[in-house]
């Protein structure tokens, strides 16, 4: 009980200098309760929709994937005849069925040619209006289409879009362009997580999305009262056989929360890995606070072991304050995590996916988590300068304030950093010298792990050095105020060293992925100045296949000089080696793709892969499946009929666009594959004629202007498109890596502040003696500065090195260029100087303030 009372004294006695540290620990257990706050939710809002929209039965045919997606090759939705309707409802326990036809490869157009297509990567919807969505929709404006000249859309496209009654919309699909005018408006009875949906009547959605009357691509059966979903679809199976896919609510709902989930589990562990980052860079900030506390209590310890504290009391009082800041911080965080989820969800609903506050689902798992997480770390983090608060002896309060150096431990701490830090860069060495990215990945993620732990360790020893070049070139200008401050941050280098740390943390994942990105940037440039002899590239962002009719637009377009089509479809190898290679990818071309992309080949002619019943295979493969020139593959194609190819070129692997693909011609997929099950194209080039670039580059976007879902691009607008995308994701992780750097700079002020009040009796007597409050201000600045910078050049320094070898290993996939961002570089190197100014201005300033006298007779 009387630690407690003690630890409680210190606790709050010293509650402004723990304000720092537990807002550290606010903002990482916020992060992590955040990211499962926002998670959970998003699970909700998709398990109620799945619920409610799913029928007790659903048939679907069996060319539809399990979570009922309709996207196909082909760009029509897999369906079944309108005779199973009729057999649907012959079944047992059957109280109604109903047909219905709906895709997801479409686009639709208002009347100035916008595309009112999702931005957030949710689905377009069209389909036909029916009792099964009658139950989850709502007519708020209008009504449900009755003819082919009616179209009906959701009240949240209708919002965003400013669509009313009576506006003119297309409907883009693989069938053709087909134009209505919006006869209704519906709202969802749940919430809408962002998808586009519109309604045709059955019959038009038959014509628009297929092509033909007569079929369906799903029958919604209704059990009859007292009849499981178990048993209904047993019965269905019964009455239908097994030539159809038939699943209950239960199992739809969970094959579409399946796929959501892909997705959600990688937004959760990557946000989760940076709060993990956040928590790091807190850790010494935690250590240094407590450190600090405990050396300026060095004589109150030592007077608590005098009067018969024993080591375990002293060890127990320290803990046990960092148990309260730990469930002060972390009952913060938790409350701070739920604002934090509010808050992605409204980011999430300005770019399109509507979540909504009455879902938001907090589960109890969460809190606990975040106290367990908060309060542990923060435990861990001060045993250290708790077990050091125990050995204080008696007679340290017979001294001044102030651990004494522990020689010892620096000599431990210095041949641990180092063989630690050597081991990293060996694992470094290994991993840029690796035959395979698999294995050298591992080496990578050693290395990365071995280094970052040594340069922690080491870096009050690297302090030393560093400070004092940091401060000949940046400190010995400012005379005598430079050089205290210099002498400030080399007077314990183990708490510059940890200050430093925090920073060094994040900019060195700052610096890493910034070498990364730019050298991706760097080698799909050259790879596409030296492989792409295309003028145009034509294809959708969004993934969607490219329609007959675009593709008539482009070869009609005038000063082109020909056109390449580009397709994709799987088929099932069966290899000279014996073995049957099932679903894999083959790549049907023109035969002027072997012009529009020059691929190094190791054998034969790659021209030669577009003869009839001919194809190409990449080295790897030939390798591992005993193919050679000449040899036969037998190519069962998806949809088709079997083949037996000829190989009449291999293509090496090195190589970035198209790598490891195999080529055969269109004629030969058109042979064995029938017209109406022929893929789309995915991607479209074009090469203009001689001196007419900019005025076939004008034609092309003109002639596309009413497919607003597919961009014409040249070299130039590739190349800026590839960086813009990698500059996104990069920007996107180092906003996520701005809560660690958050938290560092945390470390510095914490650290500044402590660091005054243990001076407070040295600045005392440097005001005594002459030192202008400017002076001192600027001192405690460049002091911080120092520090900042100090940490800023090992992490830069670290992230490049890791930066390096993961190009290395890219190399490998064939990003074979280095570059390193040195703009980028210089303007964090410099940022860190302002982080630095930013961070010493409240001490700076509680410095200049005291009170000379005061200060000296302070003990």
């Amino acid at each position: 009980m009387t630690v407690m009372k003690t630890s409680m004294r210190n606790f709050f006695a010293h509650k402004g200098r723990m304000a720092l540290s537990a807002i550290a620990v606010l903002l990482s257990v916020g992060f992590v309760c955040g990211t499962l706050v926002f998670t959970d939710t998003m699970n909700t809002t998709f398990d109620k929709l799945f619920a409610a929209t799913s029928s007790d039965v659903t048939v679907s045919a069996k060319g539809a994937s399990d979570s009922g997606e309709t996207t196909s090759d082909n760009g029509r939705p897999p369906v079944m005849p309108a005779s199973v309707v009729g057999e649907v409802k012959s079944a047992q326990g059957v109280k109604a069925a109903e047909g219905t036809v709906f895709s997801t490869s479409v686009t639709v157009v208002d009347a100035k040619k916008d595309n009112l297509s999702p931005s957030s990567g949710a689905p377009t919807i069209v389909g036909s209006w029916n009792g099964n969505d009658a139950r989850t929709m709502k007519i708020t404006s209008g009504s449900a289409p009755k003819g082919s000249d009616q179209v009906m859309v959701d009240a949240d496209t209708a919002d965003k879009h400013h669509l009313e009654l009576g506006d003119t919309l297309a409907v883009i699909s693989a069938v053709g362009t087909h134009e209505a005018r919006i006869s209704g408006i519906a709202s969802f009875q749940v919430t809408n997580p962002g998808a586009a949906i519109f309604y045709l009547d059955t019959k038009t959605a038959q014509q628009t999305l297929v092509g033909k009357t007569g079929v369906f691509t799903n029958v919604n059966v209704t059990a009859a009262s007292g009849v499981s979903d178990d048993q209904l679809k047993r019965n269905v199976v019964s009455a239908l056989g097994t030539h159809y896919k038939v699943q209950t609510a239960k199992e739809t709902a969970d094959a579409n929360q399946k796929d959501v989930e892909s997705f959600m589990n990688v937004m959760k562990y990557a946000m989760l890995g940076f709060a993990g980052i956040a928590f790091l860079v807190g850790i010494f900030l935690i250590i240094n606070t407590f450190s600090m506390l405990v050396a300026q209590r060095t004589r109150e310890i030592g007077l608590m072991r005098a009067i018969g504290s024993s080591r375990k009391q002293v060890n127990r009082s320290v803990l046990a304050e960092a148990l309260l800041l730990g469930v002060t911080g972390s009952v913060l965080g938790v409350g701070a995590g739920v604002g934090l989820a509010v808050g992605l969800m409204k980011i999430m609903g300005q770019m399109g996916m509507h979540l909504s506050t009455a879902d938001l689902t907090v589960a109890w798992t969460t809190p606990v988590v975040g106290l367990v997480l908060g309060v542990v770390v923060t435990v861990l983090a001060a045993y250290l300068p708790a077990r050091r608060a125990g050995k204080v002896s008696p007679m340290a309060a017979l001294r001044d304030a102030g651990a004494p150096a522990d020689a010892k431990a620096g000599a431990v701490r210095a041949v641990l950093g180092t063989l630690l830090t050597a081991g990293g860069g060996f694992a470094l060495y290994l991993a840029a010298s690796a035959d395979k990215a698999t294995g050298g990945s591992l080496w990578l993620g050693l290395g990365v792990v071995l280094s970052l732990i040594g340069f922690v360790v080491i870096g009050p020893l690297l302090a030393g050095g560093v400070v004092r070049v940091l401060g000949a070139v940046l400190l010995r200008a400012f005379g005598p105020v430079g050089r205290m401050a210099e002498r400030n941050a080399l007077r314990n280098p183990r708490r510059t060293g940890a200050t430093g740390a925090a920073l060094m943390i994040g900019l060195a994942l700052v610096a890493c992925l910034s070498v990364v990105g730019s050298s991706m940037v760097a080698s799909a440039t050259d790879q596409l100045d030296k492989t792409v002899g295309t003028d145009f590239i034509i294809q959708s962002d969004g993934g969607q296949m490219i329609t007959p009719q675009a593709v008539r637009a482009v070869k009609s377009t005038p000063g082109l000089k020909r056109v390449t089509e580009y397709k994709t479809t799987e088929a099932d190898y069966t290899t000279p080696d014996g073995r049957t290679l099932k679903d894999t990818d083959i790549t049907a071309a023109d035969p002027t793709y072997a012009t529009d992309l020059r691929v190094k080949t190791v054998a034969g002619n790659l021209k030669d892969a577009y003869l009839p019943d001919s194809m190409s295979v990449h080295e790897k493969f030939a390798k591992a499946h005993d193919v050679h020139l000449g040899s036969k593959i037998r190519i069962a194609f998806k949809d088709g009929a079997t083949a037996d190819l000829t190989v009449r070129a291999i293509t090496s692997n090195d190589g970035l666009i198209d790598a490891g693909s195999k080529y055969t011609s269109i004629a030969t997929l058109a042979k064995y594959v029938p017209a109406e099950k022929m893929p789309l194209d995915q991607l479209v080039f074009a090469t203009a004629k001689d001196g007419q670039q900019d005025t076939a580059y004008k034609s092309l976007k003109s002639a596309l202007h009413d497919y607003p879902q597919y961009k014409v691009r040249d070299q130039t607008d590739y190349k800026q498109a590839l960086k813009d995308q990698i500059g996104q994701l990069l920007n996107m992780i180092y906003g996520l890596l701005a809560l660690a750097i958050i938290v560092a700079i945390l470390g510095v002020v914490n650290t500044l502040a402590l660091s005054v009040v243990e001076r407070t009796r040295e600045i005392g007597l440097m005001r005594a003696i002459g030192l202008s409050r400017r002076q001192m201000r600027r001192m405690i600045r460049m002091e911080s500065v120092v520090i900042a910078l100090f940490g800023a050049l090992l992490g830069l320094g670290l992230g490049m090195g890791w930066g390096a070898t993961a190009q290395k290993l890219l190399a490998l996939e064939g990003l074979k260029v280095l570059e390193v961002p040195w703009s980028t570089l210089i303007t964090v190197f410099l940022g860190s100087a302002v982080v630095g100014l930013v961070a010493a201005l409240i001490p700076a300033f509680r410095a200049g303030r005291m009170n000379v006298l005061n200060a000296i007779a302070t003990e």
